[in-house]
Order: C-alpha cells, then sequence, then structure tokens
C-alpha cells in the first residue's frame, strides 16, 4: 500500500521519528491508527453515557442552574491550579 501525506503529516511523522520513541513510519502510522482505534471504541462504548449527561447539561441549563462564564473559568483556574500543585508534591 502506498500513501501520499500531506507536508504537514510529513512534519508530524519526521517528529514523532526524531523522538526516539518509533524506529519507522510504520511504527508512528501503527501507533497513531490504534489510538484513534481506542479512541473510536471508548466513544462507542460510552455514547449513552456521554449522551445522557449532556442532557442533563442542557436541562440544568433550562431550569436557570448554569453558572457564567466567569464563574466556570474561575473554577477551571483553580482546578488546574490544585492538579498542578498536587503533580508537583
Amino acid at each position: 500500500m502506498t500513501i501520499q501525506l500531506t507536508p504537514e503529516d510529513e512534519k508530524l511523522v519526521q517528529k514523532r521519528l526524531q523522538s526516539g520513541v518509533f524506529r519507522s513510519v510504520e511504527e508512528v502510522i501503527h501507533d497513531a491508527l490504534a489510538s484513534q482505534n481506542a479512541e473510536t471504541e471508548w466513544l462507542t462504548e460510552n455514547k449513552e453515557a456521554i449522551n445522557e449527561k449532556i442532557a442533563r447539561g442542557i436541562a440544568q441549563l433550562d431550569s436557570g442552574e448554569g453558572v457564567s462564564g466567569e464563574v466556570a473559568r474561575a473554577r477551571l483556574q483553580q482546578r488546574k491550579a490544585d492538579w498542578l500543585r498536587d503533580k508537583g508534591a
């Protein structure tokens, strides 16, 4: 099989090869395909739960339970700070 990569994809493959993790283009492609397959399987297995969470979130917003962007951003920034602190410990 022969494939034609875009210049951007060629750069990504070369970057992965230069990292030393992979010994060949074939290994890079195999890893990418295996990762994509695992992600697709996970999404398929969790589709119902994801859709339920989205529906619950929409229902909460519809009933006025949402938070402002500022509050959400502040919460995320705090979670990130906590994670970085814990990671450094």
